[in-house]
């Protein structure tokens, strides 16, 4: 990635507010939500997931569907011309499948590291007796997983978090098994789960922004279901508001 004639290089990663806008919608949020896009030296507009480039970054929050419209409209290029000062610029046809590609990579990634940590548990008995147990803080199951096997593991989870009578089940992720398995190299990987509530975080921060920009809703059911919580790994005691948050939203 390059930066625009005579402005300063930043990450933007050390800015002295949490907080960036997105170009197109001007709403703000933390930089966890948002991508950032970047210029590759030959001036191609690329997502950058992990807000790593140096130079001056632009910010979108605005789901796939609305990004298309605003590429068709050509005010997404407007927007960039404003955000990178008049630096020639050249915007991909296929710039929303390559965000939504490397968001996919990036939650991915995320889940081979936390395998390779010990964190992440995989196959339907495993994870069933540590959720009975109470040792798993986040359960998720591949899109094409059976209903019945995904409801006796919800269950499992619901047993051992106390939490019966509520709506926690685990999230349908937006990959299928043979995604996973591909990606976490082992065969037929259908659930997952993690049995540590720093890797929660982790995962949930990255999946939430797939899911936002692919459109989809989070269901406040795959919580608790009765405080209001958003979040996809078990409830306790101590949650507070705004735990796990990561990356975020402007144009610096």
């Amino acid at each position: 990635m390059r930066n625009p004639r005579n402005e300063r290089v930043s990450s933007d990663i050390d800015g002295n507010s949490p907080e960036r806008t997105c170009i197109l919608s001007g709403e703000k949020a933390v930089r966890g939500e948002f991508i950032r896009l970047a210029i590759s030296p030959d001036g191609l507009v690329l997502p950058d997931v992990h807000a790593r480039a140096p130079g001056r970054g632009a910010w979108i929050g605005v789901s796939r569907a609305d990004l298309e419209i605003a590429v068709s409209k050509n005010k997404l290029k407007g927007a960039l011309a404003r955000a990178y000062k008049g630096a020639a610029i050249t915007i991909p046809d296929d710039l929303a499948d390559r965000i939504e590609a490397a968001l996919c990579r990036a939650l991915t990634d995320r889940l081979g590291l936390e395998l390779k940590s010990g964190r992440l548990l995989m196959g339907s008995d495993r994870i069933a007796q540590n959720a009975r147990e109470g040792r798993v803080e986040w359960l998720a199951h591949a899109a094409d997983a059976r209903e019945d096997g995904s409801r006796k593991l919800d269950q499992a989870w619901r047993v051992g978090s106390e939490a019966e009578g509520t709506g926690l089940r685990g999230v349908t992720l937006p990959l299928d098994r043979d995604t996973l398995s591909v990606a976490l190299g082992r065969d037929n990987v259908v659930h997952l789960a993690l049995n540590d509530r720093g890797a929660a975080d982790r995962v949930e921060t990255l999946l939430k922004r797939l899911l936002h920009f692919q459109g989809q809703v989070i269901s406040r059911e795959a919580s608790n279901g009765d405080d209001g919580q958003s979040d996809l790994h078990r409830p306790s005691m101590d949650d507070t508001d705004g735990a796990a948050q990561a990356d975020s939203v402007t144009t610096n």
